[in-house]
């Protein structure tokens, strides 16, 4: 099996759901389909455009700079805090290489941070609780209050 979708629909849970990935590029047009489909049913009146693309560059930069000595996974969990949303990105990278850039009008690379410094409520990383580093992002006003 290459992959678990876990979902919580009970309204104790701020948990919405989650996935778990392997660290290949296959992962990132999956992770945008199955958030599409498992958000969907929690009607989120944000823009779900702009949260997949925000995953999509969070699990691109967990699969390029995730390292572990063996076989390893990128997660994915979303939660409901209030009236916001939160996902979080977790990978076995360090914590200390997350870093927002601004890279020249040339280069190809090093803008997936700064998609999600523009668009999210806020985002930061730190430690994951599973070990390696976690990103996260928060949508503001995704539900009604």
């Amino acid at each position: 099996m290459t992959f678990v979708i876990d979902r919580y629909p009970c309204e104790e849970s701020p948990r919405l759901g989650a996935m778990i990935l392997l660290p290949t590029a296959e992962s990132v047009p999956r992770a945008r389909r199955w958030f599409r489909k498992f958000i969907a049913p929690y009607n989120p009146a944000c823009s779900v455009g702009d949260c997949t693309l925000m995953i999509s560059e969070l699990v691109t930069n967990a699969i390029l700079y995730g390292r572990a000595d063996e076989g390893w996974c990128v997660r994915v969990e979303w939660f409901r805090e209030g009236t916001s949303l939160r996902v979080d990105v977790h990978n076995p990278g360090f914590p200390a290489n997350v870093r927002l850039r601004r890279p020249d009008a040339d280069d190809a690379h090093g803008r997936g941070l700064l998609l999600v410094d523009a668009i999210a409520e806020s985002w930061h990383s730190g430690p994951s609780a599973f070990g390696g580093t976690v990103v996260s992002f928060v949508v503001a006003d995704a539900w009604p209050a």
